[in-house]
């Protein structure tokens, strides 16, 4: 399969100006200018998980799904899965936030956006049981994932992570870190599996 339309998820508290998402854009833009045509979306994500859901699935709505994918880092993982489950189309997953309900649910109050401190916003109670309404595990198809985990992650546990996503052609890190810094060496794989790139 080759990939015409490509939808970036960022992670909690993240913005497409993240570091990952610019990358992919950029990439997308040079596959452009050498006569590809590859429609790129990373949009700035609410806090609210059914209303993120709603967005994600607008998003793509008029999007052709037999040649679409979906690429989310850390709590985009997670809905990159939803997404995945619910149309059938490639995820790329980087650290994936497997179990939001249960990690985000000490962060509720007020806070930031890394890419803009000023942008505040706040994370409601009721946000973990709209995550536990859209979980998508157990996976199913699994050669339809391609999950990137580094065992350096600081914030998700990568035994936890890889133990949801059995099966599938998983790149597992030995260091890393959870933002996946070193991104740049592992993107001609994602363009790969993404059939973008030979």
């Amino acid at each position: 399969m080759t990939t015409t339309h490509l939808l970036y998820l960022h992670g909690f508290r993240s913005s497409p100006g993240s570091a990952k998402a610019q990358q992919m854009a950029a990439a997308v833009e040079a596959l452009n200018a050498q006569g590809r045509t590859v429609t790129w979306a990373c949009p700035q994500l609410p806090p609210s998980p059914a209303q993120a859901w709603a967005d994600i699935q607008a998003q793509v709505a008029d999007w052709p799904q037999d040649t679409m994918a979906v690429m989310g880092s850390s709590l985009g993982g997670f809905y990159a899965t939803v997404l995945a489950e619910k149309i059938g189309c490639p995820a790329v997953l980087i650290n994936p936030a497997v179990a939001p309900a249960r990690d985000l649910a000490r962060h509720i109050g007020e806070l930031s956006h890394f890419h803009d401190p000023d942008a505040k916003f706040f994370f409601r109670p009721e946000f973990i049981d709209e995550f536990k309404a859209i979980a998508p595990y157990p996976i199913t198809r699994p050669e339809r994932y391609f999950p990137i985990i580094a065992k350096g992650d600081e914030v998700l546990d990568w035994r936890e992570m890889a133990a949801h996503y059995p099966g599938t052609p998983l790149t597992l890190l030995e260091g890393g870190d959870h933002a996946l810094t070193d991104f740049a060496p592992h993107q001609p794989a994602v363009l790969r599996f993404l059939g973008l790139l030979w």
